[in-house]
């Protein structure tokens, strides 16, 4: 048995069923297995563990020889192995991605993955801390207005239609519950510190609400992650970090409010010394490439609930210009303008960092220049998880 059937598995739960045999030649014939009762017993939880399905793995025997069965019922919802969605056509497993696999999710639910309603989570589980967060932020950014945030959790919910027949909607999950992970694993922000040949010198994970994340990550990398070069005019102190914030700031939240949370990969942000670069999964409208994203363009979130959230929070515009005000702020800060890449279903953002702003060291790794000091009162206010 390899993990690569599990793909094969999936495809079957994904189309109309199908049987998997352990121990036949490509032509059919009975070559046997050794190990028959070890997978007779591994198999079922493997298959659970790894698809989230119920499969019938039976013991089979001819001509003394013993071989497994693995029957797989079609899945009325997409099934997904490691993140991949795989469907069977004819004799062949086709992995499904972009508008294949926008199509696929549609028909086979009806509604984005985001937006399918959980069973076991009240709007009385979820996070007094996040609410009181939004509703700061769009009160502050005046995308709502006192009265309009002025009533109970659930009457807010409604109003963001985040639920759906008495129902929370996942995307209320992973903005408003303290741990998201429980209606998909991965769904929570890594920001990482890496040195030479790429090791890691020091990480956080945020796994809260993604609206509490949102409130705290630009501080937590500005504040942890970079230096700010010291200089003076005159008697006035000056910090330059190496990339302009409004700029990260925008794609941080870019990413949080474009990723496609049903592939199970947290949002990634790596930093080095002359670069960042942030990466989410996504799926971007029919006919769209990186250029397009470049170019002036109508706005076309993936999630349009999840991107009216952050709208009214004052995060995000609504008008397709995020990309735009990242380029305009690294050309006022004179940096570099940031480089996307889609590899396969992932976006990566490169930011170059300013040359000037580069701590330069000895060679025994003390700082020549000055750098600024972390307040130890803000980083205490930040929870982190190495």
């Amino acid at each position: 048995m390899k993990d690569d059937y599990l793909k094969w598995l999936c495809g079957f739960a994904n189309a109309q069923g199908g049987i998997l045999y352990i121990g036949l030649d490509d032509d059919g014939n009975v070559v046997g297995v050794n190990n028959c009762k070890k997978l007779l017993e591994d198999l079922p939880n493997k298959i659970q563990s790894g698809l989230g399905i119920v499969a019938q793995v039976n013991k089979k025997t001819k001509n003394g020889l013993d071989y497994i069965e693995i029957k797989v019922a079609p899945s009325s919802f997409p099934i997904s192995y490691h993140g991949e969605f795989h469907v069977r056509s004819g004799s062949t497993k086709q992995q499904l991605t972009g508008l294949a696999l926008t199509e696929f999710i549609t028909r086979k639910t009806g509604f984005r993955w985001e937006d399918v309603t959980v069973d076991n989570i009240s709007v009385e589980d979820l996070d007094e801390d996040s609410f009181r967060i939004f509703r700061r932020e769009a009160l502050q950014r005046k995308r709502m207005s006192e009265s309009d945030l002025n009533i109970s959790n659930e009457e807010l919910l409604k109003k963001l239609d985040l639920i759906s027949n008495g129902k929370l909607k996942r995307t209320a999950i992973l903005l408003f519950y303290k741990n998201p992970s429980i209606v998909q694993m991965g769904s929570h922000v890594q920001v990482g510190m890496f040195g030479d040949h790429a090791e890691v010198l020091y990480h956080d994970m945020l796994e809260g609400s993604l609206i509490s994340t949102a409130d705290k990550i630009v501080d937590l990398i500005y504040l942890k992650y970079l230096k700010a070069k010291i200089s003076y005019e005159h008697d006035r102190r000056i910090e330059t970090y190496p990339y302009p914030r409004p700029a990260i700031r925008e794609a941080i939240f870019n990413a949080i409010v474009h990723n496609c949370y049903m592939y199970g990969y947290p949002i990634q942000i790596r930093i080095e010394e002359e670069q960042m670069i942030i990466s989410n999964t996504c799926i971007l409208p029919e006919g769209w490439t990186v250029d397009t994203l470049m170019r002036s363009h109508t706005s076309m979130p993936y999630n349009p609930t999840f991107a009216n959230v952050f709208y009214r929070a004052g995060f995000i515009e609504h008008w397709g210009r995020g990309i735009e005000k990242i380029c305009d702020s690294c050309r006022e800060y004179g940096c570099e303008l940031p480089r996307y890449e889609l590899l396969g279903n992932t976006l990566r953002v490169h930011f170059k960092a300013l040359p000037s702003a580069i701590i330069k060291e000895n060679s025994d790794g003390k700082n020549i220049e000055k750098i600024s000091h972390i307040p130890d009162q803000k980083i205490s206010k930040i929870a982190c998880f190495d």
